[in-house]
């Protein structure tokens, strides 16, 4: 089981990330946040704050990957989980830059 959730830990992070910050963007959208912080929009800091986030939690994941005392015994195991850790670092950085670099509505 934990072989399973090693190889699948990336992608699961990845999917709640992106759904975290597109869903943030809905609720910016949604209820009309304005506002600036140090001379930027308050929505656009707050989509940068999470795309940033978002990165972190996954290159701290992938590192955690590398980890000896995070390994399997399986040789096998270990590769996939640090690609698919890579998959997800990838991933985090493509699929969640049109938020930030975009205009946030409409």
């Amino acid at each position: 089981m934990k072989d399973l959730v090693r190889i699948l830990i990336a992608p699961l992070v990845w999917l709640a990330a992106f759904s975290a910050v597109y869903g943030l963007h809905g609720v910016i959208c949604g209820f009309a946040v304005d506002g600036t912080v140090f001379g930027l929009s308050l929505a656009r800091v707050l989509l940068v704050t999470a795309y940033v986030l978002a990165i972190l939690v996954q290159v701290v994941l992938l590192w955690a990957l590398y980890q000896d005392r995070f390994s399997s015994a399986s040789v096998f195991v270990n590769f996939v989980g640090r690609a698919s850790g890579w998959v997800g670092v990838i991933a985090a950085v493509w699929t969640m830059l049109p938020a930030v670099l975009t205009t946030y509505c409409g």
